[in-house]
């Protein structure tokens, strides 16, 4: 499920990557997803297992990334695990949602219909 090529900042060496590796969940390497003109990017990162490392591997990760941006600018971190749902939620919401729409009668009423439509949480996660 990992792209097939990894954009990495110059200053990150291959060695720290393959040492990085182990430290994140699922051996997840920062992902640099979408990049704009301006030369903000989007980087997607798995936790850190061990809790004492993460200060210095995130520091050294970010530093690379700074360094790397044609402005210098600083980083922007947000931890989109506490406000977005996981893959398992995403995939249960369309399982419900297609059930709803293949399986329930459109003979209930309106109400609730939209409310069961409203327990799959699919809107909320495609919103």
């Amino acid at each position: 499920s990992l792209p097939e090529y990894f954009v990495v900042p110059s200053s990150l060496a291959d060695q720290d990557l393959k040492l990085y590796s182990y430290s994140f969940i699922g051996r997840r390497m920062p992902l640099w997803s979408w990049n704009h003109p301006n030369g903000s990017a989007l980087v997607r990162m798995a936790n850190i297992k061990d809790v004492l490392q993460q200060r210095r591997i995130d520091q050294r990760i970010c530093n690379a990334i700074t360094r790397s941006h044609p402005l210098r600018s600083d980083i922007y971190k947000s931890d989109l695990d506490k406000c977005l749902p996981n893959i398992q939620e995403i995939q249960a919401a369309h399982t419900k949602l297609k059930q709803l729409c293949v399986n329930e009668p459109f003979e209930e009423t309106e109400e609730k219909w939209l409310s069961s439509l409203e327990n799959t949480h699919w809107l909320e996660y495609i919103r």
